[in-house]
């Protein structure tokens, strides 16, 4: 079960929590950075973030459904933009919540970042998530 917190002395977020609180022993997932690369390993969507964006967010899916989870029971994310431009972060995390990623709210960070990674990688998606148990169990 996730607790989903935002502290009542603290400006309400827009579409994420401040906090999510599991109990002890639940079974986590620390994800790594999702990228926009495709199943050959070539960039999605260069040049274009929003694109960019989409890609990541359905490598981070493939991510979660290979452990058990999927994007609902996604706790906290980080999401890696290169941009200075709060613009062009609002672009991405538009994107980030018609996935249904925010569905939650979970609680997250939006960074503007120098560079990532892979040349022409704009964008960057970490995680960590609740791996449910399996019904039946």
């Amino acid at each position: 079960m996730i607790q989903r917190v935002t502290a009542p002395a603290l400006f309400p977020p827009p579409t994420y929590s401040h906090a999510s609180v599991v109990e002890a022993g639940t079974k986590l997932a620390f994800l790594a950075g999702a990228v926009p690369l495709d199943a050959k390993g070539e960039i999605v969507g260069p040049g274009d973030p929003v694109r960019q964006t989409e890609q990541v967010l359905a490598n981070l899916g493939e991510q979660l459904k290979a452990v058990g989870s999927d994007l609902a029971d996604v706790l906290t994310t980080d999401v890696y933009v290169v941009s200075s431009d709060p613009a062009v972060l609002s672009e991405v995390w538009e994107v980030v919540e018609a996935s249904g990623l925010s569905t939650g709210p979970h609680a997250s960070t939006l960074l503007g970042v120098a560079c990532l990674g892979y040349t022409g990688q704009l964008v960057e998606i970490t995680a960590t998530a609740v791996v449910p148990e399996e019904s039946g169990s």
